[in-house]
């Protein structure tokens, strides 16, 4: 069962920087010919989009796991779970980080949440994840605990 299932989309201001590859590719390859420098511009910009529509990364919670991106933490090595916004969230991502932490950041997603991690053979001390509602996240683990 799915407690709760984000996909960290690209914001939109995305698109529009990575249209930037359009007039560069026309100023390169319209010298050349007019339909290849339009053609170079279309396909480049279609696989910037494709890049970042197929590399966004998704959080889950089931009834057996955390999954974030492709890693995955079981929810009986789940510790305390914390969400940061603002402030608070880039002093996490930034001076109060631990190097040993895993982390899934996306710069155009402010709020995180840290998850730590209760299991000592592990090397990371806790996951810092990039979400759009910490708060659905955490009530999400609390909920999946709960029935495990």
């Amino acid at each position: 069962m799915t407690y709760y299932r984000e996909k960290l989309w690209p914001a939109p201001w995305l698109f529009f920087g990575t249209a930037l590859v359009i007039p560069a590719s026309l100023l390169v390859f319209l010298p050349i010919d007019f339909r290849v420098g339009v053609v170079t511009a279309v396909v480049l910009y279609g696989g910037c989009v494709a890049a970042l529509l197929l590399g966004s990364p998704v959080i889950e919670v089931t009834d057996s796991e955390f999954r974030a991106g492709r890693a995955r933490l079981p929810l009986d090595v789940v510790g305390a779970v914390t969400a940061y916004r603002g402030d608070e969230a880039t002093l996490e991502r930034g001076r109060h980080l631990d190097a040993r932490a895993w982390l899934l950041i996306r710069g155009w997603i402010s709020p995180v949440v840290k998850v730590e991690v209760a299991d000592e053979i592990d090397p990371a001390p806790y996951w810092l994840v990039s979400t759009r509602q910490p708060d659905a996240v955490i009530d999400a683990l609390g909920r999946a605990k709960a029935k495990a």
